[in-house]
Protein backbone atom coordinates (compact mmCIF):
# COMPACT_ATOMS: atom_id res chain seq x y z
CA UNK A 1 0.00 0.00 0.00
CA UNK A 2 1.22 3.48 -0.77
CA UNK A 3 1.67 6.20 1.74
CA UNK A 4 2.89 8.80 -0.45
CA UNK A 5 -0.07 10.85 -1.30
CA UNK A 6 1.69 12.39 -4.53
CA UNK A 7 -0.06 10.49 -6.76
CA UNK A 8 -3.62 10.24 -8.67
CA UNK A 9 -6.10 7.69 -9.16
CA UNK A 10 -8.60 7.35 -11.58
CA UNK A 11 -10.44 3.88 -10.41
CA UNK A 12 -13.65 2.58 -11.46
CA UNK A 13 -13.06 2.52 -15.39
CA UNK A 14 -15.80 1.19 -17.03
CA UNK A 15 -13.85 1.12 -20.53
CA UNK A 16 -9.61 1.85 -20.34
CA UNK A 17 -8.46 2.60 -24.02
CA UNK A 18 -4.99 2.24 -23.77
CA UNK A 19 -3.88 2.46 -27.59
CA UNK A 20 -3.95 1.03 -31.02
CA UNK A 21 -4.64 -2.68 -31.30
CA UNK A 22 -1.91 -3.76 -33.82
CA UNK A 23 -3.22 -4.34 -37.03
CA UNK A 24 -0.33 -3.72 -39.64
CA UNK A 25 -0.92 -5.84 -42.58
CA UNK A 26 -3.28 -6.80 -45.37
CA UNK A 27 -7.04 -6.32 -44.11
CA UNK A 28 -9.28 -5.53 -46.63
CA UNK A 29 -11.60 -2.60 -47.49
CA UNK A 30 -14.43 -3.58 -45.10
CA UNK A 31 -14.98 -2.27 -41.63
CA UNK A 32 -12.65 -4.89 -39.16
CA UNK A 33 -14.67 -7.26 -37.04
CA UNK A 34 -11.83 -7.26 -34.72
CA UNK A 35 -11.42 -4.94 -31.94
CA UNK A 36 -8.80 -2.09 -32.93
CA UNK A 37 -8.17 -0.79 -29.55
CA UNK A 38 -6.57 -2.42 -26.92
CA UNK A 39 -9.09 -1.86 -23.93
CA UNK A 40 -8.99 -3.10 -20.51
CA UNK A 41 -12.40 -3.25 -18.24
CA UNK A 42 -12.97 -2.83 -14.63
CA UNK A 43 -9.56 -0.97 -14.63
CA UNK A 44 -7.48 2.06 -13.01
CA UNK A 45 -4.48 4.27 -13.98
CA UNK A 46 -2.11 6.22 -11.28
CA UNK A 47 0.03 9.02 -12.37
CA UNK A 48 2.99 10.59 -10.37
CA UNK A 49 5.04 13.04 -11.96
CA UNK A 50 3.24 14.08 -14.95
CA UNK A 51 3.31 10.21 -16.20
CA UNK A 52 1.25 7.30 -16.04
CA UNK A 53 3.19 4.58 -13.44
CA UNK A 54 0.62 1.83 -13.60
CA UNK A 55 -2.37 0.32 -15.06
CA UNK A 56 -4.61 -2.70 -13.84
CA UNK A 57 -7.46 -3.90 -12.22
CA UNK A 58 -9.29 -1.39 -10.15
CA UNK A 59 -9.52 -3.60 -6.92
CA UNK A 60 -5.81 -3.91 -7.18
CA UNK A 61 -4.38 -0.98 -7.66
CA UNK A 62 -6.71 0.41 -5.29
CA UNK A 63 -5.34 -1.69 -3.10
CA UNK A 64 -1.77 -0.32 -3.83
CA UNK A 65 -2.55 3.29 -3.70
CA UNK A 66 -5.78 4.12 -1.69
CA UNK A 67 -7.63 6.67 -3.19
CA UNK A 68 -8.22 8.51 0.72
CA UNK A 69 -4.13 8.81 0.06
CA UNK A 70 -4.37 9.99 -2.81
CA UNK A 71 -3.27 13.92 -3.99
CA UNK A 72 -6.63 13.41 -6.47
CA UNK A 73 -8.93 10.08 -6.57
CA UNK A 74 -11.34 10.28 -9.34
CA UNK A 75 -14.11 7.30 -9.33
CA UNK A 76 -15.31 6.97 -13.29
CA UNK A 77 -18.46 5.65 -11.96
CA UNK A 78 -18.11 2.75 -14.40
CA UNK A 79 -17.40 5.33 -17.59
CA UNK A 80 -14.42 4.96 -20.29
CA UNK A 81 -11.25 6.51 -19.66
CA UNK A 82 -9.32 7.34 -23.01
CA UNK A 83 -5.86 9.11 -23.82
CA UNK A 84 -6.14 12.77 -24.24
CA UNK A 85 -6.64 14.00 -27.70
CA UNK A 86 -4.01 15.05 -29.92
CA UNK A 87 -5.47 17.68 -32.62
CA UNK A 88 -2.40 17.20 -35.50
CA UNK A 89 -3.49 20.98 -38.17
CA UNK A 90 -4.98 23.93 -36.77
CA UNK A 91 -4.91 27.34 -37.94
CA UNK A 92 -6.41 28.16 -34.29
CA UNK A 93 -4.10 31.83 -34.00
CA UNK A 94 -6.28 34.46 -36.64
CA UNK A 95 -8.21 38.03 -36.06
CA UNK A 96 -11.43 39.14 -37.82
CA UNK A 97 -15.20 37.23 -38.76
CA UNK A 98 -15.39 35.28 -42.10
CA UNK A 99 -19.01 34.23 -41.11
CA UNK A 100 -20.55 35.83 -44.31
CA UNK A 101 -18.09 33.38 -46.61
CA UNK A 102 -19.73 30.57 -45.07
CA UNK A 103 -23.22 32.30 -46.10
CA UNK A 104 -21.42 32.75 -49.83
CA UNK A 105 -20.39 29.32 -49.87
CA UNK A 106 -24.20 28.20 -49.45
CA UNK A 107 -24.99 30.18 -52.44
CA UNK A 108 -22.67 28.41 -54.69
CA UNK A 109 -19.24 30.72 -54.34
CA UNK A 110 -16.30 28.24 -54.22
CA UNK A 111 -13.17 28.24 -51.97
CA UNK A 112 -11.19 29.42 -55.10
CA UNK A 113 -13.54 31.97 -56.29
CA UNK A 114 -13.73 33.52 -52.24
CA UNK A 115 -9.89 33.43 -52.27
CA UNK A 116 -9.62 35.29 -56.02
CA UNK A 117 -11.99 37.74 -54.85
CA UNK A 118 -9.19 38.87 -52.04
CA UNK A 119 -11.62 36.81 -49.54
CA UNK A 120 -10.52 33.56 -47.49
CA UNK A 121 -6.84 33.61 -46.23
CA UNK A 122 -5.97 37.15 -47.46
CA UNK A 123 -9.04 38.47 -45.45
CA UNK A 124 -7.41 36.77 -42.44
CA UNK A 125 -4.23 38.15 -43.23
CA UNK A 126 -4.98 42.12 -43.62
CA UNK A 127 -7.13 41.31 -39.99
CA UNK A 128 -4.19 39.85 -38.39
CA UNK A 129 -1.50 42.42 -39.63
CA UNK A 130 -3.65 44.98 -37.75
CA UNK A 131 -4.45 43.06 -35.02
CA UNK A 132 -2.33 43.58 -31.56
CA UNK A 133 0.14 40.39 -30.68
CA UNK A 134 -1.96 40.68 -26.88
CA UNK A 135 -5.22 39.87 -29.00
CA UNK A 136 -4.06 37.54 -30.95
CA UNK A 137 -2.79 35.44 -27.38
CA UNK A 138 -5.93 36.08 -26.07
CA UNK A 139 -8.08 35.28 -29.08
CA UNK A 140 -5.98 31.63 -28.78
CA UNK A 141 -5.95 30.97 -25.23
CA UNK A 142 -10.29 31.60 -25.62
CA UNK A 143 -9.76 28.73 -28.18
CA UNK A 144 -7.68 26.61 -26.11
CA UNK A 145 -9.87 26.32 -23.29
CA UNK A 146 -12.29 25.30 -25.78
CA UNK A 147 -10.59 22.38 -26.47
CA UNK A 148 -9.29 21.43 -23.72
CA UNK A 149 -12.77 21.18 -22.49
CA UNK A 150 -13.78 19.36 -25.47
CA UNK A 151 -10.55 16.44 -24.40
CA UNK A 152 -7.76 17.91 -26.51
CA UNK A 153 -4.37 18.01 -24.50
CA UNK A 154 -2.12 18.57 -26.93
CA UNK A 155 -2.50 20.74 -29.74
CA UNK A 156 -0.33 21.71 -33.01
CA UNK A 157 -0.52 25.51 -34.13
CA UNK A 158 0.46 26.90 -37.66
CA UNK A 159 1.03 30.53 -38.39
CA UNK A 160 0.38 31.55 -41.88
CA UNK A 161 -1.94 34.94 -41.66
CA UNK A 162 0.86 36.86 -42.22
CA UNK A 163 2.73 36.41 -45.05
CA UNK A 164 5.90 38.69 -44.20
CA UNK A 165 8.81 38.08 -41.65
CA UNK A 166 7.57 40.60 -38.79
CA UNK A 167 3.90 38.96 -38.51
CA UNK A 168 4.83 35.70 -39.27
CA UNK A 169 7.23 36.01 -36.15
CA UNK A 170 4.53 37.66 -34.48
CA UNK A 171 1.91 35.05 -35.09
CA UNK A 172 4.78 32.11 -34.07
CA UNK A 173 5.32 34.63 -30.72
CA UNK A 174 1.29 34.71 -29.46
CA UNK A 175 1.33 30.98 -30.24
CA UNK A 176 4.01 30.52 -27.59
CA UNK A 177 2.48 32.95 -25.30
CA UNK A 178 -1.01 31.62 -25.54
CA UNK A 179 0.58 27.58 -24.56
CA UNK A 180 2.92 28.70 -21.66
CA UNK A 181 1.26 28.02 -18.94
CA UNK A 182 -2.06 26.68 -20.45
CA UNK A 183 -2.28 23.35 -19.80
CA UNK A 184 -2.94 22.20 -23.44
CA UNK A 185 0.69 21.29 -24.37
CA UNK A 186 1.02 23.87 -27.69
CA UNK A 187 2.63 22.46 -31.20
CA UNK A 188 4.37 25.53 -33.12
CA UNK A 189 4.49 25.16 -36.73
CA UNK A 190 6.08 28.11 -39.03
CA UNK A 191 3.48 28.63 -42.70
CA UNK A 192 4.95 31.13 -44.42
CA UNK A 193 3.97 29.56 -47.68
CA UNK A 194 0.34 29.61 -46.86
CA UNK A 195 -0.66 31.75 -49.79
CA UNK A 196 1.00 34.44 -52.27
CA UNK A 197 0.02 38.00 -50.49
CA UNK A 198 -1.69 40.37 -52.78
CA UNK A 199 0.84 42.02 -55.35
CA UNK A 200 3.32 39.45 -55.74
CA UNK A 201 4.30 36.58 -57.53
CA UNK A 202 4.44 33.22 -56.28
CA UNK A 203 8.25 32.60 -57.19
CA UNK A 204 9.17 35.80 -56.01
CA UNK A 205 7.62 35.30 -52.42
CA UNK A 206 8.62 31.98 -52.04
CA UNK A 207 12.25 33.69 -52.36
CA UNK A 208 11.32 35.82 -49.31
CA UNK A 209 9.81 32.71 -47.76
CA UNK A 210 13.57 31.51 -47.66
CA UNK A 211 15.80 34.38 -47.64
CA UNK A 212 14.20 36.55 -45.43
CA UNK A 213 11.57 34.58 -43.19
CA UNK A 214 13.23 31.29 -42.32
CA UNK A 215 16.36 32.54 -41.60
CA UNK A 216 14.23 34.50 -38.83
CA UNK A 217 11.99 31.78 -37.75
CA UNK A 218 15.21 29.83 -36.95
CA UNK A 219 16.67 32.72 -35.11
CA UNK A 220 13.59 32.91 -33.53
CA UNK A 221 13.67 29.38 -32.23
CA UNK A 222 9.93 28.81 -31.69
CA UNK A 223 8.83 26.68 -34.38
CA UNK A 224 9.42 23.10 -35.14
CA UNK A 225 7.67 22.24 -38.01
CA UNK A 226 7.62 24.22 -41.38
CA UNK A 227 3.92 23.72 -43.76
CA UNK A 228 3.30 24.83 -46.88
CA UNK A 229 -0.23 24.68 -49.13
CA UNK A 230 0.92 22.63 -52.32
CA UNK A 231 -1.98 23.20 -54.29
CA UNK A 232 -3.32 25.05 -57.80
CA UNK A 233 -3.44 28.46 -56.97
CA UNK A 234 -1.09 28.33 -53.89
CA UNK A 235 2.64 27.00 -54.40
CA UNK A 236 3.49 24.43 -57.23
CA UNK A 237 5.49 21.05 -55.92
CA UNK A 238 8.95 22.76 -56.83
CA UNK A 239 8.10 25.91 -54.72
CA UNK A 240 6.84 23.86 -51.85
CA UNK A 241 10.04 21.58 -52.74
CA UNK A 242 12.15 24.67 -51.87
CA UNK A 243 10.20 26.04 -48.79
CA UNK A 244 10.40 22.52 -47.48
CA UNK A 245 14.27 21.71 -48.08
CA UNK A 246 15.30 25.05 -46.93
CA UNK A 247 12.90 24.67 -43.53
CA UNK A 248 15.13 21.26 -43.23
CA UNK A 249 17.99 24.06 -43.76
CA UNK A 250 17.11 25.64 -41.14
CA UNK A 251 16.17 22.97 -38.28
CA UNK A 252 12.21 22.59 -39.00
CA UNK A 253 10.65 19.24 -39.89
CA UNK A 254 8.52 19.20 -43.18
CA UNK A 255 4.25 19.00 -43.38
CA UNK A 256 2.56 20.04 -46.12
CA UNK A 257 -1.21 20.55 -47.45
CA UNK A 258 -1.43 18.41 -50.20
CA UNK A 259 -4.53 17.10 -52.15
CA UNK A 260 -7.16 19.71 -50.74
CA UNK A 261 -8.68 20.27 -54.34
CA UNK A 262 -6.48 18.47 -56.54
CA UNK A 263 -3.64 16.21 -57.16
CA UNK A 264 -0.32 17.70 -58.17
CA UNK A 265 2.54 15.50 -56.68
CA UNK A 266 2.32 16.91 -53.09
CA UNK A 267 2.26 13.57 -51.64
CA UNK A 268 4.95 12.11 -53.61
CA UNK A 269 6.74 15.23 -52.01
CA UNK A 270 6.23 14.48 -48.84
CA UNK A 271 7.06 10.56 -49.43
CA UNK A 272 10.74 12.40 -50.73
CA UNK A 273 11.41 14.61 -47.86
CA UNK A 274 10.24 11.91 -44.92
CA UNK A 275 7.83 14.49 -44.13
CA UNK A 276 6.26 14.52 -40.56
CA UNK A 277 2.75 14.58 -42.37
CA UNK A 278 0.76 14.74 -45.35
CA UNK A 279 -2.21 16.99 -45.00
CA UNK A 280 -5.69 16.91 -46.32
CA UNK A 281 -5.41 14.30 -48.97
CA UNK A 282 -9.29 14.51 -50.01
CA UNK A 283 -8.48 13.80 -53.93
CA UNK A 284 -5.76 11.64 -52.83
CA UNK A 285 -5.61 8.07 -55.10
CA UNK A 286 -4.87 4.88 -53.29
CA UNK A 287 -1.34 4.59 -54.96
CA UNK A 288 -0.91 8.04 -53.24
CA UNK A 289 -1.88 6.95 -49.61
CA UNK A 290 0.72 3.90 -50.24
CA UNK A 291 3.47 6.05 -51.04
CA UNK A 292 2.93 8.08 -47.67
CA UNK A 293 2.37 5.09 -45.67
CA UNK A 294 5.53 3.29 -47.17
CA UNK A 295 8.01 6.50 -46.50
CA UNK A 296 6.63 6.97 -42.70
CA UNK A 297 4.77 9.64 -43.21
CA UNK A 298 1.62 9.96 -41.35
CA UNK A 299 -1.55 10.78 -43.62
CA UNK A 300 -4.18 13.44 -41.46
CA UNK A 301 -7.54 13.85 -42.60
CA UNK A 302 -9.46 16.97 -41.80
CA UNK A 303 -13.02 15.75 -42.39
CA UNK A 304 -13.95 18.88 -41.24
CA UNK A 305 -13.08 20.86 -44.10
CA UNK A 306 -14.93 18.28 -46.20
CA UNK A 307 -18.05 18.78 -44.06
CA UNK A 308 -17.43 22.54 -44.41
CA UNK A 309 -17.14 22.93 -48.08
CA UNK A 310 -19.79 20.20 -49.02
CA UNK A 311 -17.39 18.79 -50.50
CA UNK A 312 -16.89 14.57 -50.83
CA UNK A 313 -14.64 13.06 -47.78
CA UNK A 314 -11.13 10.93 -47.96
CA UNK A 315 -11.47 7.80 -49.17
CA UNK A 316 -10.78 5.17 -46.06
CA UNK A 317 -10.20 2.26 -48.08
CA UNK A 318 -6.08 2.48 -48.78
CA UNK A 319 -5.70 2.49 -44.94
CA UNK A 320 -8.14 -0.30 -44.32
CA UNK A 321 -5.53 -2.30 -46.76
CA UNK A 322 -3.11 -1.54 -44.74
CA UNK A 323 -4.33 -2.69 -41.23
CA UNK A 324 -3.85 0.88 -40.46
CA UNK A 325 -6.31 4.66 -40.46
CA UNK A 326 -5.10 8.11 -40.86
CA UNK A 327 -4.66 10.79 -38.33
CA UNK A 328 -7.62 12.88 -37.82
CA UNK A 329 -7.79 16.45 -36.75
CA UNK A 330 -10.07 19.36 -36.84
CA UNK A 331 -8.10 22.16 -39.25
CA UNK A 332 -9.65 24.67 -37.00
CA UNK A 333 -9.49 27.77 -39.00
CA UNK A 334 -11.98 30.92 -39.92
CA UNK A 335 -13.15 28.52 -42.43
CA UNK A 336 -13.53 25.80 -40.72
CA UNK A 337 -14.79 26.81 -37.29
CA UNK A 338 -14.59 23.97 -35.15
CA UNK A 339 -12.23 22.99 -32.26
CA UNK A 340 -14.11 19.69 -31.00
CA UNK A 341 -11.96 16.55 -31.68
CA UNK A 342 -15.50 14.76 -30.72
CA UNK A 343 -17.11 16.21 -33.72
CA UNK A 344 -14.37 15.36 -36.15
CA UNK A 345 -14.44 11.65 -35.28
CA UNK A 346 -18.12 11.62 -35.86
CA UNK A 347 -17.56 13.34 -39.22
CA UNK A 348 -14.63 11.16 -39.76
CA UNK A 349 -17.35 8.03 -39.17
CA UNK A 350 -20.22 9.54 -41.08
CA UNK A 351 -18.32 10.52 -44.04
CA UNK A 352 -15.59 8.82 -44.05
CA UNK A 353 -17.20 5.47 -42.69
CA UNK A 354 -14.63 4.99 -39.87
CA UNK A 355 -15.83 2.62 -36.73
CA UNK A 356 -15.82 4.61 -33.00
CA UNK A 357 -12.58 2.57 -32.51
CA UNK A 358 -11.01 3.32 -35.48
CA UNK A 359 -11.78 7.38 -34.85
CA UNK A 360 -10.27 7.07 -31.64
CA UNK A 361 -6.94 6.03 -33.14
CA UNK A 362 -7.08 8.93 -35.35
CA UNK A 363 -7.81 11.19 -32.92
CA UNK A 364 -5.33 9.91 -30.77
CA UNK A 365 -2.12 7.68 -31.04
CA UNK A 366 -2.30 8.12 -34.92
CA UNK A 367 -2.46 11.84 -34.53
CA UNK A 368 0.43 11.92 -32.30
CA UNK A 369 2.71 10.32 -34.68
CA UNK A 370 1.60 13.31 -37.68
CA UNK A 371 3.60 15.59 -34.59
CA UNK A 372 6.41 13.36 -34.00
CA UNK A 373 5.09 12.94 -29.94
CA UNK A 374 5.05 9.10 -30.85
CA UNK A 375 4.27 8.82 -26.62
CA UNK A 376 1.32 10.82 -26.36
CA UNK A 377 -2.00 9.60 -27.52
CA UNK A 378 -1.54 6.56 -25.31
CA UNK A 379 -2.14 5.14 -21.58
CA UNK A 380 0.81 3.33 -20.66
CA UNK A 381 3.54 3.72 -18.07
CA UNK A 382 5.92 5.87 -19.05
CA UNK A 383 3.38 8.54 -20.86
CA UNK A 384 2.08 11.83 -20.06
CA UNK A 385 -0.49 11.14 -17.73
CA UNK A 386 -3.02 12.60 -19.76
CA UNK A 387 -6.52 11.45 -19.54
CA UNK A 388 -9.99 12.24 -20.80
CA UNK A 389 -13.27 10.93 -18.97
CA UNK A 390 -16.38 10.28 -20.86
CA UNK A 391 -19.75 11.08 -19.04
CA UNK A 392 -21.42 7.98 -20.97
CA UNK A 393 -21.25 4.64 -21.02
CA UNK A 394 -18.97 3.52 -23.72
CA UNK A 395 -15.87 5.02 -26.04
CA UNK A 396 -18.29 4.98 -28.94
CA UNK A 397 -20.38 7.76 -27.71
CA UNK A 398 -18.01 10.26 -28.38
CA UNK A 399 -18.42 9.93 -32.15
CA UNK A 400 -22.39 8.80 -31.55
CA UNK A 401 -23.49 11.85 -28.93
CA UNK A 402 -22.46 14.56 -31.87
CA UNK A 403 -24.93 17.33 -30.36
CA UNK A 404 -23.07 18.28 -27.22
CA UNK A 405 -19.88 17.21 -25.38
CA UNK A 406 -19.56 13.33 -23.95
CA UNK A 407 -15.73 14.73 -21.73
CA UNK A 408 -16.79 14.83 -18.58
CA UNK A 409 -13.37 15.21 -17.12
CA UNK A 410 -9.88 16.20 -18.26
CA UNK A 411 -6.44 15.62 -16.19
CA UNK A 412 -3.52 17.18 -17.73
CA UNK A 413 -0.04 15.58 -16.65
CA UNK A 414 -2.16 13.83 -13.84
CA UNK A 415 -3.40 17.14 -12.97
CA UNK A 416 -7.54 17.32 -13.17
CA UNK A 417 -8.03 20.76 -15.46
CA UNK A 418 -11.62 20.07 -16.10
CA UNK A 419 -14.04 18.58 -14.19
CA UNK A 420 -17.56 17.94 -12.95
CA UNK A 421 -19.10 19.79 -15.60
Amino acid sequence: MSTNANYTIVHGIGELVTGPADREGERGPEPPDEPVLVREEGAAVVASGGKVVATGPSDELVREYPPENAATAIDAEGNPVLPGFVDPHTHAVFAGDRSDEFEAKLRGKSYQEILAEGGGILRTVRAVREAEEDDLVASLREHLDVMLAHGTTTVEVKSGYGLESETELELLSAIERAGAGHPVDVVPTFMGAHAVPEGSEADAYVERVVEDQLPAVEKQGIAEFCDVFCEEGAFSVEQSRRVLEAGIDHGLTPKIHADEFTTIGGTDLAADLGAASADHLLQSESSDVERLLSAGVTPVVLPGTAFGLGGEYPDLEPYRRRGTVPAVGTDFNPNCYARSMGFSATLACVGMGMTPAEAVVGITSRAAGAIDRPERGIIEPGAPADLVVLGAPSYRHLAYDYDGNAVDRVLKGGKLVVGGG
